[in-house]
């Protein structure tokens, strides 16, 4: 745990030591600011962009290997930048800098696999706070270096610590038995890389090229539209860089949704408290402080961080990580609501960042918890990945924001251009908002299941060095593969192990504690679903599960006569308009249609004399019998006796 949140530490000091010293490159360095400012945006892309991928070949090579190479790279940026002068240099080791991020997401996973149960919330919330603890510790350390040392010391620093921390994990940290089967998504990796490098562009840069700029709108296009083909080809990817159909369980997408929101409301604590700090007295809001005064009055901020980690964990065992979540951004809402009126005197600004902050170390902590129960022990690492990436997306918007609003409301201070504090009283209530927003998605999550106590006894929810994982396939009676299945594993007791979600080939992995006799339970929509006693061990091939029985929509047009009427073309469309399937009646006047997914549906039947019919169609669960007669006018939906049992 000690060397894992190290980690979070070194990354958010290889992020925020060089933020205070921006506006002195653009002399030190001999370039201009926007120049200057692809420091920044570099660590951002980088990061961003490298996440997913490393999370993911962690779960498939091996995290302790995937942390290594992270810590590498990034040691390697930090020795090329403490000898660069040259601005593209180190503009490219800011770069390799900024793949340090992608340490915290498999830094979870880690945690997940080796610490007992109790100890998970504990970790996951420590290794959380690490981000803002760190940050806390870089701005007063950048000011110290700017006022003592040559600005390379930032380097020097960072590449100190990153070599140390390479040590420590290679003696250190155990390597994860828990890996997923499979080839790495090149194309994935390479076509999401290219989206959110053209999103965060435009939202980065979008304050210094113009919003509504040929630039920034054409490469906020070209993300989108780079991000609509990468989803469906991911969909169709066997082992794909992100899982979208586990991204897509309702759990998980709540989840990362408060991410997006939660990681805007905490990147404006710290943008807005160093404005109300830093800004000339002059104004009538600002307290005048320098860079390095700054630093430390922002210290308590991040000591709340790390203080309130062990009570978020706590929170998480006692109440669930749901209600922790809940408390968390309600709390950071409010907070910022009376920050509008309660920002007059150094007290009312550092409590409140305080107070925030509070709020946002138990929204953090919980987080990856909520993750990590409703994904796959072989997913943690890239699902984690996926959320660390949304609340960095959270973070560029807010900078986004802030940049807007505070450079379209400016007043003149001397010779310099400041913000009115109408700007940062706007910023505070967008702040609100999103916290705001953030405390209602995370309402419908209380409905998430919580641990079972029973998995203390068990041992099945600490996978550790025991972990085994299996990989199997779901194919129908055919041989076809079923790709909306989910596979299940519980003991014989009923103790739930794990989950596994099958790909485009029909093809899922599932982790278990040790070989044996395992309860595997196989659902996919539209097929009736198969429970059996299966012995598993990933020392041995899993036999194929196949899925026999397929749920169809299946009846008989007849005419008046009740004749069947043979040939006659059967069109099924959704109530929203979408074509579903077209078919033939046989000679018997039957069709048969694979049952669609569960919705409201309209039945149209087209007979060869050119008599016609349609009604109304509600597929849910289970098969589905529909009949229609020509020539005679269907049921009024208003009488009971007559209308379609399931939707009586």
């Amino acid at each position: 745990m000690v060397v894992l949140s190290l980690c979070g530490i070194v990354v958010s000091l290889q992020q925020t030591l060089l933020l205070p010293l921006l506006p002195e490159l653009p002399n030190l360095l001999d370039t201009s600011a926007d120049t200057a400012s692809w420091l920044v945006t570099a660590t951002l892309l980088a990061g961003a962009v490298s996440t997913p991928t490393i999370s993911r070949l962690a779960d498939m090579f091996g995290k302790r290997r995937m942390m290594v190479v992270a810590l590498a790279i990034s040691l390697a940026g930090s020795l090329l930048g403490s000898f660069s002068e040259f601005v593209p240099l180190l503009i490219a080791a800011r770069a390799l800098q900024g793949v340090g991020l992608s340490l915290v997401p498999v830094a979870i996973a880690i945690m997940r696999d080796e610490l007992p149960r109790e100890r998970v919330p504990l970790g996951v919330a420590i290794m959380s706070a690490t981000l803002a603890v760190g940050a806390g510790i870089g701005l007063p350390l950048s000011g110290l270096i700017s006022n003592h040392l040559d600005w390379h010391a930032i380097f020097w620093l960072t590449a100190l610590v990153a070599a140390a921390l390479l040590v420590l994990a290679l003696t250190t940290l155990p390597e994860s038995p828990v890996r997923t089967r499979g080839t790495f998504d090149i194309r994935g990796a390479v076509l999401l890389s290219a989206s959110l490098t053209a999103l965060l562009l435009s939202v980065s840069k979008g304050a210094q090229w113009g919003w509504t700029s040929t630039t920034t709108l054409g490469l906020a296009a070209a993300g989108v539209a780079v991000l609509a083909v990468w989803i469906p080809l991911e969909l169709r990817t066997p082992s794909p860089l992100v899982d979208i159909r586990v991204a897509g369980r309702r759990p998980v997408m709540l989840v990362n949704l408060v991410s997006v929101f939660a990681g805007f409301a905490m990147f404006t604590n710290m943008l807005v408290t160093t404005q109300f700090l830093q800004a000339p007295e002059a104004t009538g809001y600002g307290l005048g402080l320098d860079v390095l005064e700054t630093g430390w009055w922002m210290v308590p901020n991040a000591a709340a961080f790390g203080i309130m980690a062990p009570v978020s964990a706590w929170m998480t065992k006692r109440w669930t990580a749901q209600i922790t979540l809940l408390i968390g951004t309600s709390m950071m809402a409010v907070t910022y609501g009376a920050r509008v009126f309660f920002s007059n005197d150094l007290a009312q600004v550092v409590l409140g960042s305080v107070v925030v902050g509070v709020g946002t170390a138990l929204a953090y902590g919980a987080l990856p918890t909520l993750i990590m129960r409703a994904v796959p022990v072989t997913e943690t690492a890239s699902a984690n990945g996926l959320n660390v990436l949304l609340r960095s997306i959270g973070t560029s918007t807010a900078s986004a924001a802030t940049a807007a609003i505070t450079t379209a409301s400016v007043m003149a201070v001397g010779d310099h251009l400041v913000p009115t504090e109408d700007a940062l009283s706007l910023s505070l209530w967008l702040a609100a908002a999103a916290s705001l927003a953030a405390a209602a998605i995370s309402v419908p999550t209380l409905r998430m299941r919580a641990y079972s106590e029973d998995w203390d006894r068990s041992g099945t929810e600490r996978m550790g060095a025991e972990a085994r994982v299996v990989s199997g396939k779901v194919v129908s009676f055919a041989g076809n593969p079923i790709k909306t299945a989910v596979v299940t594993v519980l003991t014989p007791e009923g103790e739930a192990v794990d989950f596994g979600q099958a790909d485009s080939e029909g093809r899922f992995n599932a982790a278990i504690p040790r070989p044996g006799d395992y309860l595997v339970i196989t659902a996919a929509e539209g097929w009736q679903p198969r429970s059996r006693i299966m012995e598993l061990d990933d020392k041995r091939p899993l036999p194929a599960i196949v899925l026999h029985e397929r749920f169809t929509l299946t009846g008989v047009i007849t005419d008046a006569h009740d004749a069947p009427v043979v040939d006659a073309l059967v069109v099924l469309t959704r109530n929203t308009g979408e074509f579903v399937r077209s078919i033939r009646t046989d000679h018997e006047g039957r069709y048969l249609i694979p049952r669609p997914s569960n919705g409201r549906y309209v039945l149209t039947v087209s007979a060869p004399g050119g008599e016609m019919g349609a009604r109304p169609v509600t597929v849910w669960e289970a098969a589905r019998s529909v009949d229609l007669k020509l020539g005679t006018p269907l049921a009024r939906p208003d009488d009971p006796d007559q209308r379609d049992p399931a939707e009586r």
